[in-house]
């Protein structure tokens, strides 16, 4: 726990931090003994979270609500973390979707891009630089499976995660001369209040992991590998496909498996 204070603290900012994945990495970095900064756009659950972590963990929270879709992000963060160490990024803030994407229109498909690739873009540049003169810190780019193959039915959203673990696994090389550790982490299933909203159907095999575990492999990871799937049966089939497969194969078995763990259709 003090070796993860001093190499990542005294300040952890996470995006998408009011509930699920995000909610769950502010939690177990409090227990580690960061300060946290919640970002996300439910006001109401932040300051639940931020209320619950003080009073667990006896860390200062600090809660930022907004919408990474807003061109001018930066220009609200700097001024509130101008004074503040920032050692640990957790880009999580995401918008999922399944559904065709000749269904989804423009400005939904555009509000996914911005919030789930280019709010990271602009974080992970920003808050990295400054971890790079400080030659300590850490960045987490939340990715996907999804991002190991095109993936039906969640098109729009594969594609940027699929961005995200390409930065984040570029950056890892780029960026640790600089004593600043990046991870592309990929969750499998989570159960999280954004995975049960698309109704996955009951019975279908796959393993899907709680938020804790989830979370802790994340941070485990951080400092060890470039890039992780969270979960050893994630990493057994993605492992499989990746070596035995054909590309053609492996998206038609992922994007048939979409098709029967949701049936976003029927």
């Amino acid at each position: 726990m003090n070796s993860f204070k001093a190499k990542y603290g005294p300040w952890a900012l996470i995006t998408g931090a009011s509930r699920g994945i995000g909610a769950e990495f502010a939690r177990q970095c409090a227990e580690r003994g960061l300060n946290v900064i919640c970002i996300a756009t439910n006001e109401s659950l932040l300051k639940q979270q931020k209320e619950y972590i003080e009073k667990t963990y006896g860390i200062e929270a600090i809660t930022v609500t907004l919408d990474l879709a807003r061109e001018d992000i930066l220009k609200v963060l700097r001024p509130i973390t101008r004074n503040l160490e920032v050692g640990l990024l957790i880009c999580n803030a995401g918008i999922s979707s399944v559904r065709p994407f000749l269904d989804q229109d423009e400005d939904e498909l555009l509000r996914q891009f911005y919030v789930n690739a280019r709010a990271a873009l602009l974080l992970a540049r920003h808050y990295g630089q400054l971890m790079a003169q400080r030659t300590r810190g850490g960045i987490i780019m939340l990715s996907s499976a999804s991002a190991m193959n095109g993936t039906a039915y969640a098109a729009n959203y594969a594609g940027t995660k699929a961005y995200n673990l390409i930065l984040g696994e570029s950056l890892w090389y780029e960026l640790k001369d600089h004593g600043v550790d990046v991870l592309g982490f990929m969750p499998g299933c989570t159960k999280t209040p954004g995975f049960e909203m698309h109704n996955p159907k009951p019975g279908t095999f796959v393993p899907v992991m709680g938020v804790e575990r989830t979370v802790a492999e994340a941070l485990k990871s951080l400092g060890k590998h470039p890039s992780r799937i969270a979960g050893s049966m994630n990493r057994l089939a993605y492992g499989v496909m990746g070596r035995l497969f054909s590309r053609r194969r492996a998206i038609n078995t992922v994007s048939r498996s979409m098709k029967k763990i949701f049936n976003p259709f029927l």
